[in-house]
């Protein structure tokens, strides 16, 4: 089969198109056709072995998993015999976690692995570009953040993959949003239901005195420090990156009235993880969450995907797809 191989950290040029050994589903795995994939800024790192601290999960010296790639969408080709959660030709999508593996044509992963019946008004590629933003939106707004009907949130990068479903998650819990973004991805933020968009090349939203009950940076272009003032009392601070947050974080959650919070989506057991796919498939059958695609990529253009990520220019997500 063919796959995507990184065997070093480095620049797009290490993703080499291979052909590798066939998978065979252990008694408690399927073997699943990927039919997408994505290519994510946080999911960079598992190339770029950047930040530092990020080998800790990936390999302190070269990449322990040869093919990367954690989100996915397929179909089952064939289950272990103790299987029984899936059949064959059941249409799942879902993620890998740190086993990765989505970058090639098949892969094996226990049937209690984050996989999940794909929404059926979506296809593959629709429903692989949901996973990696909605998870995240709804782990810190839900369970991070506490989010409430009525509050105030700030979303800051709000068109790249997270940031545009992060939109739509905060609407359906009732939040009035404000979304921050440059000129161009405007009307797109507007089109995915955000009450007010502030354009960052020509406002400073820590300076207009608006204050939020919660400031959501999905893309780790702010600080703790910096947006502390538009928080409201007992607001919130969600760092998607988390990097500039950890040692506020702890100071704040010591001494200050405003909170400031890190999390890691994916380093979660993989039953909760599922629970939460399970949530978002409902709503994005009942039409409250859409994807948003920005390029198509061919599996063997995998690294031109990561080049043009790496750009940080991307609206909503891009998707790796696979020939027949």
């Amino acid at each position: 089969m063919k796959a995507i191989v990184c065997t070093k950290y480095g620049p797009p040029d290490v993703l080499q198109l291979k052909e590798v050994e066939k998978p065979v589903p252990k008694d408690n795995e399927v073997l699943i056709k990927v039919h997408a994939a994505t290519a994510t800024t946080s999911g960079l790192s598992g190339r770029k072995g950047e930040p530092f601290f990020a080998r800790l999960f990936t390999g302190l010296t070269k990449p322990k998993k040869n093919i990367l790639g954690i989100e996915l969408a397929g179909e089952i080709e064939a289950v272990g015999k103790d299987v029984k959660l899936f059949k064959i030709g059941d249409q799942i999508f879902g993620h890998t976690g740190l086993a990765f593996g989505a970058y090639a044509e098949f892969i094996c992963l226990p049937e209690d692995a984050a996989l999940v019946i794909k929404p059926t008004n979506m296809t593959y590629e629709e429903s692989v570009a949901v996973v990696e933003g909605a998870l995240t939106a709804l782990h810190f707004f839900r369970d991070k953040g506490n989010i409430q009907s009525g509050q105030k949130v700030l979303i800051y990068g709000a068109s790249g993959s997270v940031g545009t479903a992060s939109i739509q998650v905060a609407k359906y819990f009732g939040a009035e949003v404000t979304g921050v973004c440059s000129t161009i991805n405007l009307e797109l933020v507007k089109s995915l239901g955000a009450d007010m968009v502030i354009d960052y090349t020509k406002e400073d939203f820590t300076k207009n005195g608006v204050t939020y009950d919660i400031i959501f940076d999905t893309v780790g272009k702010s600080s703790f420090s910096r947006c502390k003032s538009s928080l409201k009392q007992k607001g919130v601070y969600l760092d998607a990156a988390g990097v500039a947050t950890i040692f506020p974080m702890l100071w704040t959650s010591m001494f200050g009235s405003k909170r400031a919070i890190i999390k890691a989506t994916y380093v979660r057991p993989p039953r909760k993880i599922t629970k939460d796919l399970v949530f978002l498939k409902e709503l994005i059958e009942t039409g409250k969450i859409q994807s948003v695609i920005d390029r198509r990529y061919p599996l063997e253009q995998t690294a031109e995907a990561h080049r043009y990520v790496e750009k940080g220019h991307k609206k909503g997500n891009v998707v790796i797809t696979f020939g027949a």
